[in-house]
């Protein structure tokens, strides 16, 4: 166990290496590989979702990887194979999937939301249940993770349901300026293809730990990611119950890649990707935040560290957006609630200023705003 975690954290650490100022999108990524669970990656284009997916797939030494750009014409012969003309003239319907979807062991697909009817129930059945089913032919598939991308977000109701099939939701943006020189230099040492030595790890191996992920103890935690799903439903994120079920792989796989067989309260860190829409993205980190902060175990994931001391100037202009719109009072019962919710989020982020003075100031204009709000109900 310890020699195949060892390894699967240097490919991490390579990948991290390859693409600067993209640490958690690489964890995150780590995280559903061990879990065995779907990945949607959301940001505009230039921000190397493609690849960092492609340089993870390498790293599998006997994988393979598929990756296609999606359009509104997609046919299913270009995702899963056309159909084996041999077989075919002998009366057999079945695919010839050679170097197709249902042959890999990692498999992108960009502009995921491109999809269209003709290719969106295999797809669909291929991301949940890990099954390729075209006509009488069924077959189980080897794939260790779907990862799908795109630059919006679905607004047709018939891509919800594919949308709910990507467990985690990593939101991909430009690096902080910053980092700009080292990605410039490591982006020119990508780009010449400077010889690196890449570490490597076996697709059996990953299965070997997709199964031990499976025995993760998660007794000590259960009472708290029980409080903390009700807390979730109550804002309005809502949270199905086999998401909830699922939710638990991506906690179990944060405990087992630190090297741990029982999680610890900071692991509950990877619900914090979990949204469906950008408003929900800084709710969930406040809530999130909130419930693992206190957690000091040694051997936490490092991402459950990450509580960016805020900037005071950024929280104060939030904080009065949020009382501009409060005061315009022409807000519905919904809209309400989510600058409730954001409100709740910033007193949060509050509390992680240094400068006394400003946290002082900040929390008296936050303090006003809730009076304002009781004083209406």
């Amino acid at each position: 166990m310890t020699q195949n975690i060892e390894k699967l954290n240097k490919v991490l650490t390579y990948v991290k290496d390859t693409f600067v100022g993209k640490d958690n999108v690489i964890d995150l990524l780590g995280i559903c590989l061990l879990a065995r669970e779907n990945a949607f990656l959301y940001g505009p284009p230039g921000t190397a979702k493609s690849a960092m997916v492609r340089t993870l797939a390498k790293t599998v030494k006997d994988g393979k990887n598929f990756e296609y750009l999606l359009t509104r014409f997609t046919e299913p012969n270009e995702i899963f194979g056309p159909f084996d003309i041999r077989k075919l003239k002998e009366g057999e319907l079945l695919t010839n999937t050679e170097g197709m979807m249902p042959e890999a062991s990692m498999v992108f697909l960009d502009e995921i939301f491109n999809a269209n009817s003709a290719i969106l129930n295999s797809l669909l059945m291929a991301l949940n249940e890990k099954i390729f089913k075209r006509g009488k032919e069924t077959r189980h598939l080897p794939a260790l993770m779907f990862v799908g991308a795109s630059n919006v977000l679905p607004e047709d109701e018939a891509l919800n349901a594919l949308f709910d099939r990507f467990l985690i939701r990593i939101n991909v943006d430009y690096v902080n300026p910053e980092l700009l020189h080292q990605v410039l230099l490591a982006g020119r040492k990508l780009e010449n293809n400077t010889e690196t030595e890449m570490p490597e790890i076996l697709s059996h191996e990953i299965r070997e730990l997709q199964n031990l992920c499976k025995t993760i103890d998660l007794k000590p935690i259960y009472e708290v990611y029980l409080n903390t799903i009700i807390s979730l439903r109550n804002t309005g994120i809502a949270i199905s119950d086999r998401r909830a079920v699922k939710m638990q792989n991506l906690i179990a796989a944060s405990a087992l890649i630190c090297g741990r067989d029982e999680a610890v309260i900071s692991d509950l860190w990877v619900l914090k990707h979990i949204w469906d829409t950008e408003e929900q993205i800084e709710i969930l980190e406040g809530i999130i935040n909130r419930t693992i902060e206190k957690d000091d175990h040694p051997k936490a994931h490092p991402q459950a560290l990450q509580n960016k001391t805020p900037d005071p100037e950024e929280v104060m202009k939030d904080v009065q957006i949020l009382v501009e719109k409060w005061n315009s009072g022409t807000l519905s019962f919904e809209e309400q609630n989510v600058i409730k919710d954001k409100l709740r989020y910033l007193q949060t982020r509050c509390d992680w200023i240094r400068n006394p003075e400003q946290k002082q100031y900040i929390q008296q204009e936050i303090e006003s705003l809730w009076q304002k709000i009781l004083q209406s109900i």
